[in-house]
């Protein structure tokens, strides 16, 4: 069984997916809780997850490691005007990214999940923690956005 399917990867994006697709315009445009992201930002914030996450499995997965930055969330999803970009578009682009992003993990090979990975100046994580924990994060942000419309 590859990480793919124990993750249950393609199930996990399109049962996502399908929840995502039931909210409004004007509920996306809606903050989770007082002072926070809107759910289009908490969105934007799972793209820039992905998008970050991408390079790392690649990397790691083609050269045995990876060390690079962190992350700076906010700052991510105030340059990219999350909040401003209608919430039917930030659904597809989350779910193209995600679909591409299974890709990736569906081809690494099983002897690169342990591959040490350093993100910023954290201790070092194996790269198939960094996929379940990518999961993780973006599970419990799925549920925010979902549990409060």
């Amino acid at each position: 069984m590859t990480i793919y399917e124990q993750v249950r990867w393609g199930d996990e994006i399109e049962s996502a997916y399908r929840a995502l697709q039931t909210i409004s315009e004007q509920q996306g445009g809606r903050t989770f809780r007082e002072g926070g992201w809107t759910r289009k930002e908490i969105l934007g914030h799972l793209i820039d997850s992905a998008l970050n996450n991408h390079q790392r499995f690649v990397r790691a997965a083609l050269d045995g490691s990876y060390e690079g930055p962190t992350y700076a969330q906010n700052g991510w999803v105030n340059m990219h005007g999350y909040g401003a970009m209608p919430w039917a578009q930030l659904v597809e682009h989350w779910e193209l990214q995600n679909r591409l992003l299974g890709e990736v993990v569906k081809r690494i090979p099983e002897n690169r999940l342990e591959s040490p990975c350093r993100v910023g100046t954290n201790h070092a994580v194996t790269l198939r923690f960094l996929i379940e924990d990518y999961l993780e994060h973006l599970e419990h942000h799925l549920r925010q956005i979902v549990s409060a419309s």
